[in-house]
């Protein structure tokens, strides 16, 4: 289990969120064009964010804060690929909250 520990817990949750971005990225792609080979790559990509997120809880101990933390982060990822790969748009509004996750995950990590 010494691979658990090999990365600090914050780099695991930020690989985790990585890796379901990109889920979302292919889960959109797949709402576009429909296909098998794209659903089970979305599948294993989504299973490897599971994976990853392991390490991290193993770490920390700590489900509640831990897992706040992965959320906001996969947010923030799934935010971008949706702006940036997209161009989705989000409002001010929108915004503030994107902003007060940012504040929340430095409060949590703490």
């Amino acid at each position: 289990m010494n691979i658990l520990t090999v990365l600090p817990a914050w780099l695991w949750i930020l690989i985790s969120a990585l890796f379901f971005a990109c889920g979302e990225f292919l889960s959109k792609k797949f709402t576009l064009n429909p296909g098998w080979l794209l659903f089970l790559i979305f599948i294993v990509v989504d299973a490897l964010s599971a994976i990853t997120w392991l390490p991290a809880l193993f770490e920390k101990n700590k489900l509640s804060t831990t897992g706040v933390v992965w959320s906001l982060v996969s947010l923030m990822a799934t935010v971008a690929i949706g702006v940036l790969v997209f161009d989705e748009k989000i409002t001010f509004v929108q915004s503030l909250g994107l902003a007060t996750g940012l504040i929340s995950i430095t409060l949590l990590s703490w």
